[in-house]
Parts: C-alpha cells; structure tokens; sequence
C-alpha cells in the first residue's frame, strides 16, 4: 500500500521527501500513520530497485533536499500494480481507495474496468463482521446495538459502493470502441 501511493504520487509529479509523506498521510494516515521510520526505508529500497531517482536541491536556508523522480521502471511497475492489483488490494478497503487514487493513470478504460469488476465481484459476495453458524449474520438479527450500528454502516457504504462501481462501469464500458 505505500509503495503504491509513493510510486502513485510521484507519477503524477517529482515531490521532496516532506511533501510526499504528507501527501502519503493525508490518504493513509487516518488508518495506517506513516512515520518517517516508513516511508525513507521504502524510498530507498524504491530507489534501489530502480524505481525512483533522486536530485539533490540546494534548500533555502538549511541542508539540500530531495527532489524525488519516478523512473521509467518507477512507471512500468506502478502501471503492473494498478493492472494486476492482489487479492488484499480488492478486499482490504484502505489499500482499495489507495488503489482507486491512483487507478486513473492506467489510461486504458478497459483495463479499468476490469479492475473495477473484481472489486465488484469481490462486494457481491455474501460477508459480515460477524458470523454464526459459519452463516453472516444481518443487522436485523443481531441484538447487541453496536454491532447493529457496525452493520449498518457497512451496508450503507456498500450499497454507496455498489452504485457507484455500477456507475462507473457503465461509463467506461460506454467509452470502448
């Protein structure tokens, strides 16, 4: 997952080391708190793995940054991530929505649409927080109301989900030759 949002936002521009991890925290950082710990081991091994580049700026007033550059093999592997996303990118909600942040640089409707599909495929199997019996267990059979209220929810964003993946869908299929 934070690779992915790296390699994501440094398509979409060259960021210093500071900016990208507050770009990197303001979408994951309610869930998954990302320290500098995180991120500048990943940059490196990134980095190492040919994937990103690195330009040293002379700073302001104090030492030189970092202007970070995704590389061609930077691209390539972000574009096989965003086409051949694993089974966790699709289940997983945090690491979906940063998969969807950044599924728009596959350029290519077609594929996706087949990425929105498996996530599609994935909600309509039947699920729930909790289980009884080996069966999900609906909110209307639950007693205890916090677990209502965890049930609920999720079926409100699910049905949110459902409508837009359907809509979305829709567009781009209609946007093939």
């Amino acid at each position: 997952m934070l690779e992915l949002a790296i390699l994501g936002y440094l398509h979409e521009r060259p960021l210093h080391g500071y900016e990208l991890r507050k770009r990197v925290a303001a979408l994951t950082g309610h869930v998954r708190p990302i320290a500098d710990g995180t991120l500048y081991p990943a940059i490196k091994r990134m980095e190492t793995a040919g994937w990103l580049t690195r330009e040293t700026q002379a700073g302001a007033a104090a030492a030189p940054r970092h202007m970070l550059h995704l590389s061609s093999a930077g691209e390539r592997e972000l574009l096989r991530r965003l086409r051949e996303p694993g089974e966790l990118d699709i289940s997983d909600e945090n690491r979906w929505f940063v998969l969807l942040a950044f599924l728009r640089a596959l350029g290519d409707p077609e594929a996706q649409a087949a990425v929105l599909r498996r996530r599609l495929a994935f909600l309509e199997q039947p699920s729930s927080f909790f289980y009884e019996d080996g069966r999900p267990v609906r909110a209307e059979d639950v007693e205890d109301p916090f677990r209502q209220g965890i049930l609920a929810i999720a079926r409100a964003t699910g049905e949110a989900e459902f409508r837009w993946l359907r809509a979305m869908l829709a567009k781009l299929e209609d946007r093939q030759p």
